[in-house]
């Protein structure tokens, strides 16, 4: 077995692990800080609203076109009057993207480029995007958006509870958060692919939220009859045992995006890739980190509102400063019937795994029975 599967073994077992729970408000206080500079960075630099949503036009030159993408840049620029998006196709043409321009400017403009670039008028081919289109893209994206959200919610709460229900909504909204404040800080272009990757994002986040939500509910079951661990303590058994899972799916949905990324858009100059993969390699990451440090803890302090919980952690935390008190090993719950819950429902610990309990009952009592 590999050493990453072994740890994964290890990791499920309870042999080892890290309190994710523990430290939550950590993760809580990083979050705040990343969510808080992306809506900075939306509130200031605003979003690059591609030509679908704005309206405008589109210009593709002939083949093997002379001028370089600067120059056609600086020509379109100054025909328009507005911002110009170039980029060199892979025939020698040029793909000119002109937002903000109503129709009856886009034959003037045409007509000027041609002059410029030293071409026939009728060599270069118009494609015009009216405004209204676009702000009907745009309100179909964002209904889009808060259908899929409305159903995350109504369906994890059928699932599960309200509680998990609102904890993978909170996981969602910051995903999206630090998804769409990174295009206004980065500058790139919003297009309809951008909408697709955020979806599709979305859904590889609630995937990895899902499968600890769906564990931490199966070792929970009857925990109240027990005093030996908290919900705290099975949440984060949660996190433990399907953490190598979540990296793995995580890790191999990046690389693709990453070659997308960095050597299609980057290093070849498919400037179209980055509208899409920008949004997925950012919403992975993040998806992976809300899932692990955000949803579960979140979940974890919403149950312990409950007072049967609530008195569940007093009851377990001052049964393990008694044991503690007596030198002993391990806390026992008082109820024989929790006996038959699973064992792989203990709470994750970093070190050796505590000893079986029928090893250790009784130890520091001369009988070894109960008192």
């Amino acid at each position: 077995m590999s050493k990453l599967g072994n740890l994964g073994a290890r990791l499920h077992r309870g042999e080892v692990g890290y309190d994710f729970v523990k430290n939550r408000k950590i993760w809580y206080g990083l979050s705040i800080l990343i969510t808080i500079t992306a809506i900075v960075g939306l509130a200031v630099r605003g979003l690059n609203m591609g030509i679908e949503f704005e309206g405008g036009a589109v210009f593709n030159t002939p083949k093997n076109t002379s001028a370089s993408v600067s120059q056609a840049e600086e020509y379109a620029e100054q025909a328009s009057g507005h911002d110009a998006i170039v980029q060199k196709l892979g025939d020698g043409s040029l793909r000119i993207q002109v937002a903000g321009i109503d129709t009856d400017a886009a034959n003037t403009i045409k007509n000027t480029l041609a002059d410029d670039l030293k071409v026939d008028s009728e060599q270069i081919n118009a494609e015009l995007v009216g405004p209204s289109w676009g702000e009907q893209i745009a309100n179909k994206a964002w209904q889009g958006l808060g259908i899929f959200l409305v159903l995350v919610v109504i369906y994890l709460a059928i699932a599960f509870e309200w509680r998990m229900a609102l904890a993978a909504f909170v996981a969602l909204i910051h995903d999206i958060t630090i998804t769409v404040g990174i295009y206004a800080l980065v500058g790139f272009e919003v297009t309809p692919g951008t909408v697709i990757g955020l979806l599709t994002i979305l859904g590889y986040s609630l995937y990895d939220t899902v499968v600890v939500f769906d564990s931490l509910k199966e070792q929970t079951k009857d925990i109240t009859k027990q005093t030996r661990w908290t919900y705290s303590d099975v949440a984060n058994r949660s996190i433990n045992s399907t953490l190598v899972r979540s990296v793995n799916t995580t890790v191999v949905a990046l690389l693709p995006v990453a070659g997308l990324l960095f050597i299609g858009g980057g290093v070849l100059g498919a400037g179209m890739l980055n509208d899409i993969s920008l949004s997925l390699f950012v919403g992975l990451a993040a998806g992976a980190y809300s899932s692990i440090f955000i949803a579960t803890p979140l979940v974890a302090d919403l149950k312990e509102r409950e007072p049967q919980l609530k008195a569940l952690r007093k009851r377990v935390l001052a049964k393990r400063a008694q044991s503690a008190a007596k030198g002993e090993t391990e806390v026992h719950g008082d109820d024989e019937s929790y006996e038959s819950e699973p064992e792989d429902a203990a709470p994750a610990v970093v070190g050796p795994r505590n000893q079986p309990a029928s090893r250790t009952r009784g130890r520091g009592r001369p009988s070894g029975k109960r008192r």
